[in-house]
């Protein structure tokens, strides 16, 4: 069945009209009037409601009755990333949604391509926010992932976490990670630094562990931005 996140208040028996995004993806797949679709603010769960009417610009809906279906990791994985270039970050926030990370900070650091700021960067955080939106409604998550504003390196380092705070690091005396994790509970929050392109320089890698963040490796072979970052998402949540 259609999924449709839906970012308004949801009860059984309300009659509402979709936000303009959603009532498009609505028109776009020709639902029609007496059709089921389901909705999901983001809050948990989900509600099935019927389309009442189509417009030429708007939808209205009536919410049917709410399901109560979670598919969340028990362990909340944060990434730190240094944002790769080109459409790379789009793909990663896509695939990271998919794969059930928590949150994204987009990050600058000494090696990044892309260089972001002012409205520019605004937009930018705007359209990852809508990447991970879709990507919920494909996979059947109800909860976004919030992706936050691109912070500097400086800020990132000072910035309060609670949890495991892990850099993927290619130092000699890392740890492996699935080693790290399982010497705590499942349900443990993580945070994973890692680099764009070229990784972080020596300078910020030691910044990072001399600021607290445990160096752990992902093997032997080095790997993409993108493809390093997502490894260790699918490892936090295996282990």
């Amino acid at each position: 069945m259609p999924r449709y996140h839906c970012p308004l208040p949801l009860s059984a028996g309300a009659e509402l009209t979709l936000p303009p995004g959603t009532a498009r993806h609505v028109q776009v797949l020709r639902h029609q009037p007496g059709h089921t679709i389901t909705l999901f603010n983001g809050e948990g769960g989900q509600w099935q409601a019927t389309v009442t009417y189509m417009g030429r610009s708007d939808v209205q809906v009536r919410v049917d009755h709410f399901e109560a279906l979670e598919c969340e990791s028990p362990r909340p994985v944060t990434l730190v990333v240094g944002m790769p270039a080109n459409d790379r970050m789009d793909w990663l926030v896509e695939k990271a949604t998919e794969l059930g990370v928590h949150a994204i900070e987009p990050l600058h650091t000494a090696h990044s391509v892309l260089r972001l700021s002012g409205e520019r960067a605004q937009k930018k955080q705007a359209h990852w926010q809508s990447v991970a939106v879709a990507g919920c409604e494909q996979c059947g998550r109800n909860r976004v992932p919030a992706v936050a504003s691109v912070a500097d390196w400086a800020a990132m380092l000072k910035a309060p976490r609670t949890g495991l705070r892990l850099v993927l690091s290619l130092a000699e005396g890392t740890r492996p990670l699935a080693e790290v994790l399982a010497e705590h509970p499942a349900d443990t929050a993580v945070h994973f630094l890692s680099g764009p392109e070229g990784g972080l320089s020596p300078s910020e890698d030691a910044q990072a562990r001399d600021s607290g963040w445990l160096p752990v490796s992902l093997g032997t072979r080095v790997l993409r931005a993108e493809t390093a970052a997502l490894a260790a998402l699918v490892l936090a949540h295996a282990v």
